[in-house]
């Protein structure tokens, strides 16, 4: 199901949960109308959206759907070029900028989020490891990027004169498929104590773990009771 369609009908019926993108592919949409959704349901929600956002990494959903597909150079490009685009759009504007992929003239977009929502670079390359590290409010990333970066990461951060607490670390367990069973046995629902523990001490600020069938929302639940 598509992302913005169903987050916008969970926040609809829900009052606390947190919704958000893990992770938006920037070449799917223009950066001004992606401002334009999430200020939207940032007010919608109430201040509930978290917007992650990447460079795209699934060539064969791009060939599919006839969306270009760039070498992840102009793809990380676009993605730098876009937060830019994103966050002025979300001071309501009017903003006129000039970009070698965006550029607005006297746009003007409402209304403005309050607060803005917390922005996240989702990448799984040391290019787009850095700009997240560099701009971002947090990194979006699979825990085994993550652990392929770990060391780059910090360094990077230090580049940057950032520290941890600054950015956020949100790290995905795996994609799934729809479909398919992905959560049996897995530390998520069988010792979901210790595995958080475990990536916490590792720096992480929050984990995604995607739940794409009946019996995998069964077993959260189920783990969540044991909590």
């Amino acid at each position: 199901m598509e992302q913005w369609t169903t987050l916008t009908a969970a926040a609809a019926v829900t009052t606390r949960i947190g919704v958000g993108t893990f992770v938006t592919n920037v070449m799917n949409r223009h950066p001004a109308v992606v401002a334009r959704m999430a200020a939207t349901l940032q007010q919608l929600s109430s201040g509930r959206l978290t917007l992650g956002i990447g460079a795209g990494g699934n060539p064969g959903e791009h060939a599919a759907y006839g969306i270009p597909f760039p070498p992840i150079e102009e793809r990380v490009g676009r993605l730098e070029e876009a937060v830019g685009v994103i966050r002025a759009l979300w001071t309501g504007g009017p903003v006129s900028r000039e970009g070698r992929f965006y550029s607005l003239q006297d746009a003007v977009a409402f209304p403005r989020p309050e607060p803005a929502p917390r922005l996240l670079i989702g990448a799984s390359s040391p290019r787009g490891m850095r700009l997240a590290a560099r701009i971002g409010d947090g990194w979006a990333a699979e825990a085994d990027d993550f652990v392929r970066l770990e060391v780059a990461w910090h360094h990077a951060l230090e580049h940057e004169g950032r520290v941890p607490g600054d950015v956020q670390l949100v790290l995905g367990f795996g994609s799934g498929r729809s479909g398919e069973d992905a959560l049996q046995g897995s530390p998520w629902t069988t010792e979901p104590l210790e595995a958080l523990a475990t990536w916490q001490a590792r720096g992480a600020d929050r984990i995604v773990v995607p739940a794409r069938t009946t019996p995998d929302v069964d077993a959260l639940v189920k783990a969540a009771e044991r909590w």
